[in-house]
């Protein structure tokens, strides 16, 4: 009886703790990136009243004889499965596609923690966080961008907390630093049909004021201030000697209204008879270069010099208007930080006033051997255990078992309430059979009590 008691305890007892857990998956339901946990059970030790025998001529076997001793907690497991992701459009919102762990560092441990929240913030100065704790990843991609316009992240250094607005790599990114101009195309048609100003293909004589057509850009100096720089075309000479064949030059002349600008460049360029530019004639140079100095106010920036592009321009005879127009001119003014973005791959870009970009830093992903095995700790942040496998360091998204990242959304718990409701409904029912063995061996030994009064 007694031992039908003590069975009875220990079905409470891990009844208990099934609730418990339940309850707090429950709880948890909206807790971002949150895991939930189940609880296994296993049999204790059984009493064996008898031993099992073999069949042995005309005796059967004999099973052994065996009292069970009661429940307990087998095992309290963490499902390490996704859940499911919502959208929220704020891009500091990340989540993790499949498999990983943002790393964060900070807190009285001040050692590497795992996350799976990814609510990003910007605090004052400029850390990107998570519940208070910083946010690890790389921020040294050697100052250069790849000829596809990709950066490549040092991810062989350890991973160490993410700054947007400075670092010790690429100092001040609060404000993206000018750049001069060095190159500018220029594209459009000018009319065929206009009166020639020249005395032969590379003689202009003097250059008629207007010209036929001006292309303006805007240049910028290394210290990011700009100017307006104006490319004239005036119809210089048609070459007819060879009358299958004649070929037609256009004078262009650069030039600036800007005081505190000086340039002063000219040349030709040639077109055949299909009003096609003529490449390849040094001559007729149609990708010439110039050079603009700064003076006056804005002396103190330096020359540089600009490569014109004028292959886009043609002569043809048009219906529609005839201009021409700069386009991929490059070159900018020094810009503020404005917004960020980050991509599928980690990589966190500036977004500035000036509308141009520059990669801020790279989230890192942390993977385990055993996820299951990591401690919870609290604020949704996990440690490794014996059982988990150590960190191995910080990889990039998609790597070393990681899964990519989704800017925008956020993972949701992947608590599932009709099982717990369903789990919950069991163990009560559970609770309550325990407690009636209880009772009916407390009234079980009230019965012997009461036989020897």
């Amino acid at each position: 009886m007694m031992k039908s008691m003590y069975s009875g305890i220990s079905g409470l007892r891990a009844q208990q703790i099934k609730l418990d857990v339940i309850g707090n998956n429950i709880a948890n339901v909206n807790t971002l990136g949150y895991k939930a946990q189940r609880v296994t059970f296993s049999d204790i030790f059984s009493q064996t009243l008898g031993g099992a025998s073999a069949p042995d001529g005309n005796m059967g076997g004999v099973n052994p004889k065996q009292v069970g001793l009661g429940a307990k907690i087998s095992s309290i497991d963490t499902l390490m499965t996704p859940g499911g992701p919502q959208y929220t459009g704020n891009p500091l919102d990340l989540s993790i596609s499949g498999n990983g762990f943002f790393i964060v560092q900070g807190g009285r441990r001040g050692d590497y923690q795992f996350t799976r929240a990814g609510n990003f913030g910007v605090d004052k100065a400029g850390n990107l966080t998570v519940g208070g704790m910083q946010i690890c990843g790389w921020q040294d991609y050697g100052g250069k961008r790849q000829a596809d316009g990709s950066y490549v992240y040092d991810t062989q250094t350890p991973v160490e907390p993410i700054n947007l607005f400075s670092d010790r790599y690429n100092g001040n990114k609060r404000i993206i630093a000018p750049k001069a101009t060095t190159q500018a195309k220029f594209g459009g048609n000018l009319d065929p049909a206009k009166t020639v100003k020249g005395t032969a293909l590379d003689d202009i004589g003097t250059p008629p004021s207007p010209a036929d057509y001006t292309g303006t850009m805007t240049a910028y100096d290394a210290m990011g201030n700009s100017y307006e720089v104006q490319v004239k075309f005036s119809k210089c000479y048609v070459d007819s000697t060879d009358a299958d064949n004649p070929v037609t030059s256009w004078y262009w002349e650069a030039k600036s209204a800007d005081s505190n600008l000086g340039v002063t460049a000219s040349g030709y360029i040639k077109f055949d008879k299909d009003g096609k530019i003529v490449s390849g004639d040094a001559d007729f140079n149609e990708k010439p270069g110039i050079t603009l100095t700064p003076q006056g106010d804005k002396a103190a920036a330096a020359p540089f010099s600009v490569s014109l592009d004028f292959s886009g321009i043609s002569t043809y005879n048009s219906s529609g208007s005839n201009e021409i127009k700069a386009s991929d001119v490059d070159g900018y003014a020094a810009g503020d930080l404005d917004d960020i973005s980050i991509g599928d791959d980690g990589v966190i870009t500036g977004i500035y006033s000036n509308g141009q970009k520059q990669p801020l830093g790279m989230l890192a992903l942390a993977n385990f051997d055993n996820p299951a095995g990591l401690e919870k700790i609290g604020d949704n942040l996990y440690v490794p255990t014996v059982n988990s496998g150590d960190f191995k360091g910080g990889f990039k998204p998609g790597e070393g078992g990681t899964s990519r990242v989704n800017s925008g959304n956020l993972e949701m718990s992947n608590v599932d309430l009709a099982e717990q409701f369903s789990e919950m409904m069991i163990t009560q029912r559970a609770y309550q059979a325990n407690s009636k063995v209880i009772t009916a061996a407390d009234q079980i030994l009230q019965d012997l009590i009461n036989m020897v009064r």
